[in-house]
């Protein structure tokens, strides 16, 4: 290890490698929330794109969350070389189970509405 606290804690990356996939995964959440509640307005109206915003909002929580998890990660590592200062991933695998089961209900009405 070096002495640098900005320095990464093995070449293969994983913690970095895993904060990414949640960045993908918070914008792809984004942006299939709000294309949903555009499509979904001809059918609801405005309630739509009411909830689209709250599945944007739920994508900034998993965001949020998970870059909080990785500075969590990253400092153990660093710090102890292990992860038993961890808590466990629940919190952003929950938030985005949460705006997963909204964008699904608004789909589901959609097709049962229409």
């Amino acid at each position: 290890m070096t002495d640098r606290p900005d320095a990464v804690f093995d070449l293969g990356l994983q913690a970095e490698r895993t904060a990414l996939a949640w960045q993908r995964t918070a914008l792809a959440v984004a942006i299939g929330a709000l294309v949903a509640g555009r499509l979904a307005v001809p059918v609801f109206g405005a309630g739509s794109l009411a909830v689209a915003v709250l599945g944007v909002v739920g994508a900034v929580v998993v965001l949020v969350v998970s870059r909080r998890r990785y500075r969590a990660v990253h400092q153990s590592l660093r710090a102890r070389g292990d992860l038993a200062a961890v808590r466990s991933a629940g919190a952003p695998i929950a938030a985005l189970a949460g705006v997963g089961l909204l964008v699904a209900l608004l789909a589901l009405a959609f097709v049962l509405l229409r």
